[in-house]
């Protein structure tokens, strides 16, 4: 199996938990800021650290989220309500609950995107979020 390259099919996606697609699309949003910020010749790995957490934070993906919202078609609306109402067991101290649930609900859709191979869409919509996104 190509792990770089998935494309699921309806019946392997759908035994996936939202929490789980959170799970996949966290690492999948933190590896498109990572090379977003690598590619804006941050150079160091302190300063590429503490660039990456101004955009992965909690605050700031519900931020991303306001722009999002009004471009997602029916199917990405219903992951991303999917994965607001998901029932994390913790939320940080740092992030309001609000922030949280929109924040898990943004890697959901992410995760759903990349294990449906939808790279194309991913790319379109971080694009967006890192040009529109009035970050905290």
């Amino acid at each position: 199996m190509d792990y770089f390259h998935l494309e699921l099919t309806p019946a392997q996606l759908g035994p996936i938990s939202n929490l789980g697609l959170a799970y996949v699309g966290d690492g999948v949003y933190e590896l498109m800021v990572r090379s977003y910020l690598c590619l804006q010749g941050k150079a160091t790995n302190k300063g590429l650290h503490k660039a990456a957490v101004r955009y992965v934070s909690a605050p700031a993906q519900a931020a991303a989220v306001k722009v999002l919202l009004p471009l997602l078609s029916e199917a990405e609306h219903d992951v991303f309500r999917r994965g607001r109402n998901a029932s994390p067991h913790t939320i940080p101290q740092h992030a309001s609950r609000e922030e949280y649930a929109a924040a898990t609900a943004l890697e959901a859709l992410f995760g759903w995107l990349y294990l449906n191979g939808k790279t194309a869409r991913l790319n379109e919509l971080f694009g967006v979020i890192m040009e529109e996104t009035q970050w905290p």
